[in-house]
């Protein structure tokens, strides 16, 4: 048995150290503190401590500007750590967490990971550290990248730990006998699991869900449970000793590298050492694996997995979807936004006339604009309890975390609202509520992952939620760009992420269509185009000049000029019909926009669409 040290940023803000300040950079300029955190793990009887250098790669640095500094940091941390033991019969461990971006994002950036996890290696062996601890990896590709770039430049023993929720699933949605099996068909010989729950559901994790591998040893380090915000500060009330007593269930389970991770403090160490049983000698050294092997009987474990049922299981009929539908006819779309205040009547009248004027689906957008208006689900529930009209819900992240935004998607299964375009949204700040601020837990991209993730019976943390949800995903694409190349690019990785359609911002200029199909059709997904009809000259020019992502042609302006009352809005309404006309010669779908909740415009259009008068 061997037993590691516990969290270093705990100590550290305990100590002094202001929130948002970097933590490795303390290697350089309070070098005493830092001494301090490791001669009093050791004293609590850690047999391993970790180098303060968990997120001292180039990419987490340059947050602080101190990525020119990196490989200093890292070299100090360890020279620190390792002067600290001196002579003492304790290791060294090269502590290396995640890059901090997703690995598609990091390849949009055109940031090689490899390069960022060497670098940081190197310099910590330069250092001297005994071994390398990579921790608290949500993603396993990224993991094996940094394993396999550690696998080429070192011999010391390497520890691969993983952050897994209490269903034993990583935050992608990997289970922890998925990630521990490839580890270990990587190379990995120390398999762990660190961060996120505390002692006791880490143990019943590796008592129901870890595999049981031959050739690899296990190491786990739970924090001290779930922390409790208090007085404006998280603390963690686990005590040491049920610390201890919990994370001896861990040893019986196979655990025999057991440490604490946040919220945990010497106390706890000290308690865990005095409640584990002594095993004489390391189980791992410099030179390389050392120790007792797993036995034979240790096997791969895998639990059954019962098959999600779906709400079609429930339900005796099915509407077509959107994807369906579009295949039979020509399928039409129209917006018509929640309204400012809570009087909801003018929003019914509009579903139904625009319900009896042949909209198939009316779609409400999520406080354009970052424009307080109704709930979009709510309103879009009570537009299908009243009308029957089906509704295409707009979610963007702006208003939500990632708790809300899973909790919104859960009620919407739960009303039946399937259809959904995922937006990364406006910011708040162009919007009418003074003081409101952005969230972007999400974007748009990893919106959609969550979703495919929630249709595959997951959150988008990975736990089972005991049924498939049936979402439409959609996203949107803006055609009114000079570069339409990047708009593309980005349309790749939602379709890649799991968009099932697309929504384009309105346009104003007839070429666009083609345009717009030829980019587009490749995707092999439906593409409703969007057309909005102008109200009089000035909506024009507010349009043009104000509202980001619509652009109206100088000869569009030019028909429009002057035009006010019934005069502009016939000429806007002949210009839709035109715009609609070239959109429908390119595709099955169009999506039509209300312009200021003026039902009446967007129903005209709608019959033009259907009559064939176009």
């Amino acid at each position: 048995m061997v037993v590691g040290d516990g969290a270093m940023g705990t100590l550290l803000y305990e100590r002094g150290l202001p929130l948002g300040r970097c933590c490795e950079e303390l290697v350089l300029t309070q070098q005493e503190i830092v001494q301090r955190v490791h001669e009093d793990y050791i004293a609590a009887g850690a047999q391993v401590i970790e180098t303060n250098s968990f997120g001292a790669n180039r990419l987490k640095l340059a947050r602080h500007g101190l990525e020119d500094r990196l490989r200093e940091i890292n070299r100090q941390a360890a020279d620190l750590a390792v002067k600290v033991v001196g002579k003492r019969n304790v290791l060294v461990a090269g502590s290396v967490g995640p890059l901090g971006i997703d690995l598609k994002e990091a390849e949009v950036q055109g940031v090689n990971a490899r390069t960022i996890f060497e670098e940081q290696i190197h310099a910590l062996l330069e250092g001297g550290v005994d071994l390398v601890q990579f921790e608290t990896f949500s993603d396993l590709e990224e993991l094996k990248i940094a394993l396999s770039v550690a696998q080429g430049m070192t011999q010391v023993p390497i520890v691969c730990s993983m952050s897994f929720t209490e269903d034993g699933v990583t935050h992608r949605g990997v289970s922890i006998t998925e990630a521990f099996v490839a580890l270990q068909g990587a190379g990995a010989k120390i398999l762990g699991a660190n961060c996120c729950i505390g002692p006791r559901y880490l143990a019943a994790l590796f008592r129901t869900k870890a595999p049981q591998l031959q050739g690899v040893q296990y190491a786990a380090f739970p924090n001290a449970g779930r922390p409790e915000f208090l007085d404006g500060r998280y603390f963690y009330l686990t005590t040491p000793a049920y610390f201890a007593e919990q994370s001896v269930e861990l040893m019986r389970q196979g655990v025999r590298f057991i440490g604490g991770c946040c919220g945990t403090r010497p106390e706890h160490i000290a308690a865990l050492r005095k409640a584990l049983v002594p095993v004489s000698g390391f189980w791992f050294r410099v030179s390389g694996f050392k120790g007792q092997v797993p036995s034979s009987e240790f096997r791969v474990q895998s639990s059954p997995v019962s098959k999600p049922e779906t709400r079609n299981q429930k339900l005796e009929t099915k509407q077509p979807t959107l994807v369906e539908l579009i295949k039979r006819q020509t399928l039409v779309v129209t917006e018509f936004d929640s309204p400012k205040t809570l009087l909801l009547d003018k929003m019914i009248q509009a579903a139904r006339a625009l319900k009896e004027a042949g909209t198939d689906f009316l779609t409400v957008a999520d406080n354009s604009l970052a424009i307080l208006r109704v709930n979009c689900v709510v309103a879009s529930h009570l537009v299908e309890r009243e009308t029957g009209l089906r509704t295409i819900v707009h979610l963007a992240c702006r208003d939500r975390n990632l708790i809300g935004t899973q909790s919104e998607l859960m009620g919407m299964d739960v009303l039946g609202l399937n259809h959904v375009l995922a937006l990364t949204g406006d910011p708040s700040k162009v919007g009418d509520t003074p003081g409101a601020t952005s969230v972007y837990d999400l974007n748009s991209v990893s919106l959609l992952e969550g979703i495919r993730s929630m249709n595959a019976g997951r959150t988008f943390g990975g736990r089972d939620l005991k049924r498939l949800t049936q979402f439409i995903a959609g996203c949107s694409f803006n055609p009114n760009v000079k570069n339409l190349d990047i708009q593309v690019k980005r349309l790749e990785r939602k379709v890649a992420a799991g968009a099932q359609f697309v929504m384009t911002q309105p346009i104003f200029d007839p070429a666009l269509a083609k345009i717009t199909h030829d980019t587009t059709t490749s995707f092999g997904i439906p593409v409703l185009v969007g057309v909005m009809p102008l109200l009089n000259a000035r909506n024009a020019e507010f349009l043009h000049n104000e509202v980001p992502g619509i652009v109206i042609p100088d000869q569009i302006r030019e028909r429009m000029c002057g035009k006010q009352g019934e005069e502009g809005e016939k000429e806007g309404l002949a210009i839709a019909q035109e715009l609609a006309a070239e959109v429908l010669a390119h595709f099955r779908g169009i999506y039509l926009i209300t312009p200021l909740a003026r039902y009446e415009v967007t129903a005209a259009l709608n019959r033009a669409i259907r009559s064939g008068s176009l």
